[in-house]
């Protein structure tokens, strides 16, 4: 793995656009890039935990606002205006998110305090929310203990979200219109808490594990593929680059839930490796020079 970028915050979300990859620094409130320089640059502050986002078909990022409880869309003057209101869905603010190929944002939700163990019960207050393109928002899946990363196959039929409490990769059918149904397992991880994920064109998953210090490639049904290590949590992956085939992981030193507001040394990182099938589907790559 080569390291690209150290000594910064918890580091979440990395999404490439034609200008390099993009991600958030959690503890920082911050959003940045990394072109060829090599050094990360500011895009945009927004105090939120979490603070992930994604482009949409305009280029345009929109990210999770828990303080506002909504999507805010960033515009070209660097300004932040709603996009969508989420404030229906739960009184606890949304975690990942992804914008497939139709437009349609997909945002997830916990539902409970963050930290939290494993919820009781048989039915996990987790859920999926559908955000269409006039900004309506509505929930289309449940039954997640905690929903973490997300990704959306090329052809716009299935997404994929990593359910962290349950350590599996859940599949979700989707219509035409957005909504989802035919929730399955799509593959089961052992014990290892998956995070962030993404998918290439082999139909494989890559999905990051705080707890495990790696990233795992795994086949739909749960075969492992391939693995590389890091030395501290991997929070989230992205297949990137100009031929998308650069595997790029963010990561931190992971204190632990109770810590999260008074831990300083995190030591984020980013680091990059070569992957060996290139990247499919969403969150994709946006268009050359859309949004900086």
């Amino acid at each position: 793995m080569d390291t690209l970028t150290s000594g910064l915050g918890l580091l979440e979300s990395p999404r490439w656009s034609g200008n390099g990859l993009w991600f958030a620094d959690w503890t920082a409130g911050q959003i940045l890039t990394i072109g060829d320089s090599g050094e990360p640059q500011l895009v945009v502050e927004h105090r939120s935990l979490p603070l992930c986002f994604d482009f949409l078909p305009d280029g345009s990022p929109v990210l999770v606002s828990g303080p506002s409880n909504a999507l805010l869309r960033l515009g070209a003057d660097g300004g932040l205006t709603r996009y969508a209101d989420l404030s229906k869905l739960s009184p606890h603010g949304c975690n990942d998110i992804v914008v497939d190929g139709r437009g349609n944002t997909y945002v997830n939700n916990g539902n409970a305090d963050f930290g939290t163990t494993t919820p009781p019960g048989e039915v996990a207050p987790g859920f999926v929310a559908l955000v269409t393109p006039d900004g309506a928002a509505r929930v289309v899946a449940d039954d997640l203990a905690f929903p973490n990363g997300m990704a959306v196959t090329a052809d716009n039929q299935t997404l994929v979200v990593a359910d962290s409490y349950r350590h599996q990769l859940v599949g979700f059918d989707i219509a035409q219109d957005g909504t989802l149904s035919g929730g399955r397992v799509w593959a089961d991880l052992g014990d290892d808490a998956p995070d962030g994920i993404c998918l290439d064109a082999d139909g494989a998953a890559w999905y990051a594990s705080v707890p495990g210090q790696h990233c795992v490639r795994v086949a739909e049904g749960g075969e492992v593929l391939a693995r590389v290590a890091v030395d501290r949590g991997a929070f989230a992956c992205m297949l990137g680059g100009p031929d998308r085939s650069t595997l790029f992981v963010v990561g931190a030193t992971w204190p632990g839930a109770q810590h999260l507001m008074t831990h300083t040394d995190w030591d984020g990182t980013v680091w990059s490796a070569p992957a060996p099938a290139a990247g499919a589907g969403w969150p994709g790559p946006i268009r050359e020079g859309a949004h900086g």
